[in-house]
């Protein structure tokens, strides 16, 4: 079965380039991080052959203000012909954004999404964590199908059994390993290298592209993910070390400082609270970096207290905000301690096909 769902894989990676014709195979994304991934980064991951999503921002009309600026950067100065000698692309020259956007379902607004999607034609919509399961995501399918019947929709999971459920309906479906970093599964999720090839063999011939993300911050990753049976390869925590991240300096500081995530990071919605952020869907919870309120927490002080030094931490900012002292959310992976350095979204893309490239030919 290994042969055969590298066989899918493969075939799966000539589609995806025929559908997104300025990128090169294998196809690197750049995840849509809730106000992080903003039009700039999208439009420099796309120049580099890479697509990017816009991440959902702080209100509903925020993704159409993105798509829109993206659109712009694109008319602007449209993408370069491709390293595989395709045609070149403006944001209008095949009807489509070469972005893509991110939704997150569970408190998402669908009548703004619909709009943001017909009026922009992003080339894909990323759908993240409903709160009632896979017929809220067959809703807003449906409506964004209608709204722009070429833009491909993309659900995350991170189980085998939500991938069996939106596998009929999916154009592709991103696997999330537990190593992500920000929301994912709370205690029913499993690490990318059993859970991309248990659902490869389990969907079969008839699977849609799968998408491996979660952990993945360089070249030894991303072949990890192609071997286990990705089509395609999502990072998110990678581009938070973006010069075109929209991140307070002192976040991205700390994302290239911290080391050995499996002891510095952990799931809890402490931050989520502290931050004012309440009701998510309880199969979810975040992964971030574990800071000073986390171990006051341990240490037995009330949510009250610590709520008070949290504002007063996030009022200061910098170090008193994010760092091991600090207070407030640092969401990252597991492969945190992988990020080293501030680089341009494009350099990450180009840096990471050449390490894709090299590791293949040592194989």
């Amino acid at each position: 079965m290994a042969l055969q769902a590298a066989r899918r894989a493969v075939e799966h990676r000539t589609r995806l380039a025929d559908l997104f014709p300025w990128t090169k195979s294998p196809l690197v994304i750049g995840a849509p991080m809730r106000v992080f991934s903003g039009p700039a980064m999208a439009v420099a991951i796309a120049r580099a052959g890479g697509l990017g999503f816009i991440g959902p921002g702080e209100t509903a009309a925020t993704s159409a203000v993105d798509l829109a600026e993206a659109g712009k950067l694109l008319n602007e100065k449209p993408l370069p012909t491709s390293v595989a000698g395709k045609a070149s692309l403006s944001a209008s020259s095949a009807g489509l954004l070469p972005v893509g956007v991110g939704f997150q379902v569970w408190n998402g607004n669908l009548a703004s999404a619909v709009d943001a999607v017909s009026t922009h034609r992003p080339c894909a919509v990323w759908l993240f964590a409903p709160r009632d399961g896979q017929p809220q995501i067959d809703d807003w399918t449906a409506q964004l199908r209608a709204a722009s019947p070429g833009t491909q929709v993309w659900v995350q999971v991170g189980t085998l059994r939500e991938a069996v459920e939106a596998a009929s309906t999916a154009d592709a479906l991103v696997l999330q390993g537990a190593e992500a970093g920000g929301h994912g599964r709370t205690s029913d999720g499993i690490g990318l290298i059993t859970l991309l090839p248990e659902v490869a063999d389990t969907l079969g011939e008839t699977g849609p592209p799968l998408i491996g993300a979660g952990g993945i911050a360089d070249g030894r990753g991303a072949v990890a993910a192609l071997g286990l049976g990705a089509a395609g390869i999502a990072l998110g925590t990678r581009f938070l070390a973006a010069t075109e991240a929209r991140i307070n300096p002192a976040y991205q500081a700390e994302v290239v400082r911290a080391s050995d995530g499996a002891a510095h990071t952990g799931r809890t919605h402490l931050y989520n609270h502290l931050r004012g952020t309440f009701g998510w869907p309880p199969q979810f919870s975040p992964r971030g970096l574990l800071n000073q309120s986390w171990a006051d927490q341990e240490a037995g002080v009330s949510f009250d207290e610590l709520k008070v030094r949290h504002d007063a931490a996030v009022k200061q900012g910098g170090t008193a905000a994010w760092g091991p002292e600090g207070r407030t959310a640092t969401y990252a992976s597991a492969s945190v301690g992988l990020v080293r350095s501030v680089d341009g979204a494009g350099e990450i893309v180009e840096q990471l096909h050449k390490e894709i490239d090299g590791i293949r030919g040592l194989l």
